[in-house]
């Protein structure tokens, strides 16, 4: 097991959800879970949400790369050494949900500064409650690409399957999505993983109720 993941999730009140190996979860340190704290903590200013999200999306970013694939390198290093080391494979993208998982896309760039980033925008039907797809803008080759989805409260899990839904409509294959994500409920992982059981999921935290006032609160539109 990779030290920095826990492949399976435990939930509050001593729950333990078996997700899979397609699920992984940060390893709980006192630093995540205090980010976490500030984060679900209606006392929080809106400046020190925003500081305190960028720590947690940045170490879910970096987590998320290393789900990508990586090729061995050698380097020369200036004392004349030769260095056996990697570089990440060719043919990554970014896809954020809009409007909360454009909270994610400056985290994702600063650790790949030049990775394109498409964007899709799912919105409810207020009579229905059905996710429908209102806006796509996707990198033409998304088909050849390994995408990070990025999407940081997932409650229920329909606005991540009808953004895989739109991935596979664009050809995009199962096993090449990695879902970023800070919070999640226990039911949306299993309806995303019962639909699409080859996507990745990568999250902080399991819990029973998510912060759903994630986004009002990041981008001041409370």
């Amino acid at each position: 097991m990779e030290p920095d993941l826990i492949q399976n999730s435990q939930v509050h009140h001593n729950n333990i959800e078996e997700f899979g190996p397609k699920f992984k979860k940060l390893r709980i340190t006192d630093n995540v879970r205090e980010l976490q704290t500030v984060l679900r903590d209606k006392s929080t200013s809106r400046g020190d949400f925003i500081f305190f999200a960028d720590r947690l999306i940045r170490l879910v970013v970096e987590e998320g790369l290393n789900q990508l694939p990586y090729r061995t390198s050698k380097v020369t290093t200036p004392t004349g050494q030769v260095y056996d080391g990697l570089r990440y494979e060719k043919g990554n993208c970014g896809v954020s949900i809009m409007r909360s998982g454009e909270a994610m896309e400056q985290g994702l760039r600063d650790c790949c500064r030049s990775i394109r980033i498409g964007k899709i925008l799912i919105q409810s039907d207020e009579d229905t409650h059905e996710a429908k797809i209102v806006y796509a803008k996707l990198p033409p080759d998304i088909a050849d690409r390994k995408v990070l989805l990025m999407y940081p409260i997932m409650s229920t899990g329909n606005t991540v399957v009808k953004a895989c839904t739109i991935l596979k409509d664009h050809k995009v294959r199962e096993e090449n999505i990695i879902l970023l994500n800070l919070f999640t409920t226990p039911q949306a992982v299993h309806l995303v993983l019962n639909k699409f059981p080859e996507v990745t999921i990568l999250t902080s935290e399991v819990h029973p109720v998510a912060p759903n006032h994630f986004g009002q609160k990041y981008f001041g539109t409370e």
